[in-house]
């Protein structure tokens, strides 16, 4: 939804999506043994022996295989779903190499009763149903964390799964965040919680805790923003259960790094590219405004990614030659913008080019790489209903649905819009939050919101440095308590330098 200042959304989000969920010993490996007779020779009996120690590793190997149940945090659109596919045929191939038995592999698109699956806790009960008594880890990943299975079977072995563990990477915030919000505001890097790119795992102990506790006390209706750390503090505060563990073993450095050689697991894609990106001349860009911005906000945008697009228009509640915007005859409002952005999808769908096959709708004060977005819009297919963006939830635990953030930058295909316009699915209000309607309307429609965590709501500072080390972003919002134009030559222009003002510039992330 719009985040425009002045209008108190913003705010009030913060206040109302309030959080509800605010080294052991050393297994040995046994090895089968054979008695050698006294005078037998060493050479006809030594092969007798590395087969029977052979055979007792494949099948220790067998059984600790079969007691991992992988979960891939997959997506059903096309794209994502083949990627999911893909490793889960790796993740199978690598462990029929290594013993008879195979595990389990599960892709959460397939497996949701209701849309809220992504958000994991609702799975909890029918894992611990399913396998609560014949497996020892839950281990999770997304579609590009790369695994090495016996390295990983390896790295759980160190762990005793008979008793509660929550394992990952740990991330942390150095300052407190909205996004979080303002939790652990004192010291905000005592909690640790799990970059979901490099794997983590919850021993089945605990998934049966988490379970029983989900069935005595069910998910109250409330925002899902940042999964990763709700997920933590869940586990921590309302499951009672351990702090996130740190394990080394599982990292996000790209699988061709020098630094991997100890990992279970690494990370594959930084920003995906599948063959030429899309023109430039197919994507039009809507900028949602207001008179009041046109000053302050605008003079950004033509500063720093306005170049980038080809196709832009400004829509605002005034019509103001030198920029120029377009008064859609839509009052301004202090918060939600429904009307405006509704107003945006049937311009675009009645007005611009049939041929322009994206609409990307953004924030006056929305810093974003459309020479990034049309890289990763390579990747989907325009003749798919697609509504691509950060996605954030509403009430999953209970029904809900899922929405795209409007800060970070709301991506459309053509389709998508048909689809929704001619639904007659719109606004309850003129001031209604845009992106929430949105995604009401298109989970009736049985269409999914497809996420991307190269878009963001917030500002880079906002999110942990280790979360963003793995990423090429294509978008950030919010200009406050920051220089934008700093924050876009830093992280999203199309080179490392830029020109600017007839300077060459260069920025240091580490000063943002």
């Amino acid at each position: 939804m719009s985040r425009e200042p002045g209008c108190q959304r913003w705010l009030l989000f913060a206040a109302c999506a309030h959080l509800c969920f605010l080294l052991p010993p050393l297994r040995t490996r046994a090895f089968a043994v054979s008695v050698v007779p006294e005078g037998a020779e060493d050479e006809t009996e030594l092969p007798v022996l590395q087969k029977s120690e052979k055979s007792g590793t494949n099948r220790k190997i067998s059984k600790e295989l079969k007691g991992i149940v992988f979960i891939i945090q997959s997506q059903s659109n096309s794209f994502h779903s083949k990627r999911a596919e893909d490793l889960k045929r790796d993740i199978l191939k690598q462990a029929a190499d290594l013993g008879k038995e195979l595990p389990a592999v599960l892709l959460i698109h397939q497996m949701d009763r209701h849309e809220g699956a992504w958000t994991i806790l609702p799975l909890m009960r029918d894992l611990s149903v399913t396998y609560g008594k014949n497996s020892s880890w839950i281990f999770f990943c997304e579609e590009d964390t790369r695994i090495q299975v016996a390295k990983l079977l390896e790295t759980l072995g160190r762990f005793d799964g008979s008793k509660e563990w929550f394992l990952g990477k740990a991330l942390y915030d150095e300052e407190s965040t909205i996004i979080h919000h303002y939790a652990f505001a004192e010291n905000p890097t005592v909690f640790k919680f799990p970059d979901f790119a490099a794997g983590w795992a919850l021993s089945i102990p605990l998934v049966n805790k988490l379970a029983k506790k989900l069935k005595s006390e069910p998910l109250k209706s409330d925002f899902t923003i940042d999964l990763k750390h709700e997920i933590a503090l869940y586990i921590w505060q309302k499951g009672e259960g351990p702090h996130l563990t740190p394990v080394p073993e599982f990292c996000t450095d790209d699988v061709n790094s020098y630094k991997v050689d100890h990992c279970a697991t690494t990370f594959s894609n930084f920003l995906p590219l599948c063959g030429e990106p899309v023109k430039k001349e197919d994507v039009f860009v809507a900028v949602k405004t207001c008179r009041k911005f046109h000053g302050d906000r605008i003079p950004v945008v033509k500063q720093t990614w306005e170049r980038e697009a080809a196709l832009i228009e400004y829509y605002s509640d005034y019509a103001d030659l030198s920029i120029p915007t377009t008064d859609l005859g839509i009052p301004n409002t202090d918060r939600g913008h429904c009307g405006k952005t509704f107003a945006i999808l049937e311009r675009f769908l009645n007005h611009s080019s049939p041929r322009t096959p994206w609409l990307v709708i953004v924030d006056d004060d929305t810093l974003i790489s459309i020479f990034r977005l049309r890289k990763l819009l390579s990747c989907y297919d325009p003749n798919e209903p697609v509504f691509l963006g950060e996605r954030y939830g509403y009430g999953l635990g209970t029904g809900g649905y899922s929405y795209i953030t409007g800060g970070g930058g709301m991506v459309f295909s053509r389709i998508a819009v048909q689809k929704l316009l001619a639904s007659k699915c719109r606004c309850y209000s003129m001031d209604a939050p845009d992106d929430m309607v949105l995604g009401m309307c298109f989970s009736g429609l049985g269409i999914p919101v497809t996420h991307s965590p190269l878009f963001h709501q917030a500002r880079p500072m906002d999110y942990p440095k280790g979360y963003l080390s793995h990423q090429i972003p294509v978008s950030f919002h919010k200009h406050w308590n920051i220089d934008p134009v700093k924050v876009y030559f830093t992280w999203l222009a199309p080179n490392t330098e830029q020109s600017l003002n007839g300077k060459k510039v260069g920025y240091n992330r580490e000063d943002l």
